[in-house]
C-alpha cells in the first residue's frame, strides 16, 4: 500500500471502530471523518462529501419532514386506529403484521426511505395506542421490525433498493447481461423475503418481549380533518410518483423532496420552520452521509478492491465443494460490507465475480446473485443507512438494533445459507 491507501486505510478502520463500539456518538465520528479526510487530503472534497450530493441523503431529510406532516396532521393515528383493530389483539400479530406490511409494501414502492418515511409514523402511533410508550421494549421491537424488514427483505424484489439497482447496473456494464423482474424474485423471494421475514419477527419477539396494554380503548372514527385531506392528496400524488418513476424519469428522491417542500410552505404546508429545526433528526441525517461518503472513499482510493482481491486469495473456493465455494462468496460479501457498506458491496463484488466463478466451477450468473445473501444481511447497523433512518425515527438504542442485526445474522448464515444453497439447486442455478 502507498502512504495515502494507509491513511485511508486507518481512517475508515477507526471510523467504523467507533460507529460499532459506541464510544462516541455516531454524529460526532461522522464529522471527526469529514475532518480528518479533509486535514490528510486523502481524497477531493467531491468524494469525502458525497453522501450530501446523494439522493439518499435528500431521501433521509425529506422523510423526516413527510413523517413529522403524517404525526402533526393526525394521518399516522387514523392509520394506526384501523391497524390496531385488527392486529392490536396480540404483540405477536403487530410483530407480524408490521413485517409483512414493510414487505408488501416493497413490492409497489421503489424507495427504502420512503417507505420508512411513511410506515415509522403509522406503526409508532399503533405503539402508543397499544401501550408501547418510549422506552417499552415492544415500541423497539416495532421500529426495528420497519427498518429491518424494509430494508432486508426487499432485496429479493429487483427495483426494491438501491444495492440492487447498482448490482443490475454493475452486470449490465461488466458482462452484458440483464437481470428480469420474475426469475430474480423466484430465486430470492421465498428465502430472503418470507422465511427471512419469519426470522426477522421471532427475533423481534424473543429479544423484545413485551404484551400490549389491552386497556387501550379504541374510539369510533372521526371525520377527516381538513390538513389530512390535504396531506392525503399530496401523499397519493407522491406515491404515484413513486410507483411512476420508470415512465417520467423522476427519481424517487426528489419526488420526496418536492413533497416535503410543500408540507414545509406556510399556510399550505403542514410543519413550521422550528419543527423543522427541531424534529428533523439532522444527527442521522448526518452520519448517512458520512456512510455514504465513507462508501465513496473506500472505492475511490482502491481500498474496496485491495480488500476484494486479498478475500479472494484466501477464500476456500473449490470447484469439488459447491456447497464451501457458496458459503465462502457469502463471506466475502459479507466482510465487504464492513468496509463499504451495502450500496457498495455490488459494486466492488461484480467486477471480481469472473474470478470468483472460474475458482469455485460455478456459473457466473449464480455468483453474482449470490452476492444478494451477503450484502442484504449486515451485522452492524451502519452498514445499511434505511436501518441507520429507522433507528433515528424510532428513538430507538443503537445497541438494542445491534444486538437484532447480530441474531438476524446468525439465523441466516446457519439456517437460512444452506437453505438458499438447496433452493438454488431446485431451481438449476447450481
Amino acid at each position: 500500500m502507498d502512504t495515502n491507501l494507509l491513511i485511508v486505510t486507518a481512517l475508515i478502520a477507526t471510523t467504523v471502530g467507533l460507529w460499532a463500539t459506541g464510544k462516541l456518538p455516531e454524529y460526532l465520528t461522522a464529522l471527526l471523518f469529514f475532518t480528518f479526510a479533509m486535514i490528510f487530503a486523502v481524497a477531493p472534497a467531491s468524494v469525502v462529501f458525497s453522501g450530501f450530493a446523494s439522493s439518499a441523503f435528500w431521501l433521509v431529510v425529506s422523510g423526516y419532514v413527510i413523517g413529522i406532516a403524517i404525526a402533526k396532521t393526525g394521518l399516522a393515528a387514523r392509520v394506526a386506529r384501523v391497524l390496531a383493530a385488527r392486529l392490536a389483539s396480540s404483540y405477536p400479530r403487530m410483530v407480524f403484521g408490521t413485517v409483512g406490511l414493510s414487505y408488501a409494501l416493497a413490492f409497489v414502492m421503489p424507495s427504502n426511505m420512503g417507505r420508512i418515511a411513511l410506515l415509522m409514523p403509522i406503526v409508532l402511533a399503533l405503539a402508543d395506542r397499544t401501550g408501547f410508550k418510549q422506552g417499552r421494549a415492544g415500541r423497539t421491537g416495532l421500529a426495528l421490525a420497519v427498518g429491518f424488514g424494509t430494508f432486508q427483505l426487499s432485496a429479493s424484489i429487483l427495483p426494491a433498493n438501491v444495492p440492487n439497482l447498482v448490482m443490475a447496473g454493475a452486470i449490465e456494464a461488466n458482462y452484458g447481461l440483464h437481470l428480469s423482474y420474475v426469475p430474480y424474485l423466484l430465486l430470492h423471494a421465498p428465502v430472503l423475503g418470507v422465511l427471512k421475514g419469519i426470522a426477522l419477527s421471532v427475533c423481534v419477539l424473543i429479544l423484545f418481549r413485551d404484551s400490549p396494554d389491552m386497556a387501550t380503548e379504541l374510539e369510533p372514527a372521526s371525520p377527516f380533518s381538513p390538513p389530512e385531506k390535504r396531506l392525503a392528496v399530496i401523499l397519493m400524488a407522491t406515491l404515484v410518483l413513486w410507483f411512476t418513476d420508470s415512465i417520467h424519469g423522476i427519481a424517487p428522491a426528489w419526488v420526496g423532496l418536492f413533497a416535503a417542500c410543500i408540507c414545509l410552505l406556510p399556510k399550505v404546508g403542514f410543519v413550521s420552520g422550528e419543527e423543522f429545526g427541531k424534529d428533523v433528526n439532522h444527527r442521522t441525517a448526518i452520519y448517512v452521509a458520512a456512510i455514504l461518503g465513507l462508501a465513496a472513499l473506500a472505492g475511490q482510493s482502491g481500498l474496496g478492491t485491495v480488500v476484494g482481491t486479498a478475500l479472494l486469495r484466501f477464500a476456500p473456493l473449490d470447484p469439488s465443494a459447491s456447497f464451501l465455494s457458496f458459503a465462502s462468496i457469502v463471506g466475502i460479501t459479507t466482510a465487504l460490507n464492513f468496509i463499504v457498506t451495502a450500496n457498495g458491496v455490488p459494486a466492488l463484488f461484480t467486477p471480481l465475480a469472473n474470478s470468483l466463478a472460474s475458482a469455485s466451477g460455478l456459473p457466473l450468473l449464480t455468483v453474482l446473485m449470490i452476492q444478494v445473501i451477503g450484502f442484504s444481511t449486515p451485522l452492524l447497523p451502519y452498514q445499511a443507512s434505511p436501518i441507520v433512518v429507522a433507528i433515528g425515527m424510532g428513538k430507538v438504542p443503537m445497541m438494542a438494533a445491534v444486538r437484532l442485526g447480530i441474531a438476524l445474522a446468525a439465523i441466516t448464515f446457519l439456517v437460512l445459507l444452506p437453505i438458499d444453497y438447496i433452493w438454488f439447486g431446485l431451481l438449476g442455478w447450481m
